[in-house]
């Protein structure tokens, strides 16, 4: 029987370490009727880091990112000021379900970019990468800090 033990515990260790993986801090996954897309992510949690957010960068990795997320639900405001990289920026509710998207948001504009309902976290990415995966309104997302048993798609052990 000790024998057993000694057998499954690797096999245990191995499919623990792949489920935490796959929520990762600084990993975002979506999905969707068009498939799925990950994403590595700076988080920003403070509100020093969202209101610098990706300001001053010229450059972010094809499927980089920065994901925000709020104490509690809230309509977000965004701008482009001293942000020289397009971005697409994606608004989740509590769930976890995509119900805004702003695509290919002007670099260097004071314009203001509202959320349409109330969210609690917003992913920026590339500029054109939504219509490229075909990411859409209904998508949902899985990440550490948004993971609980109300969500859509939660983090294994979550559930």
């Amino acid at each position: 029987m000790k024998w057993c033990v000694f057998v499954l515990s690797p096999l245990f260790l191995l499919i623990a370490t792949s489920a935490a993986a796959l929520c990762a801090a600084d990993r975002v996954d979506l999905r969707g009727d068009w498939g799925a897309a990950t994403f590595k992510v700076e988080l920003a949690l403070t509100p020093g880091d969202q209101a610098r957010g990706l300001m001053h960068r010229h450059e972010l990795p094809r499927n980089g990112g920065m994901l925000f997320i709020f104490d509690s639900p809230r309509t977000a405001r965004f701008w482009m000021k001293n942000t020289f990289i397009p971005l697409d920026i994606l608004f989740f509710d509590l769930q976890g379900v995509l119900v805004d998207l702003k695509e290919n948001a002007e670099p260097l504009s004071h314009r203001i970019i509202v959320s349409e309902t109330e969210i609690v976290a917003v992913l920026e990415i590339n500029g054109g990468l939504a219509d490229q995966y075909g990411i859409n309104k209904g998508s949902l997302i899985r990440h550490s800090l948004l993971s609980h048993p109300d969500s859509a798609w939660p983090c294994p052990g979550n559930e």
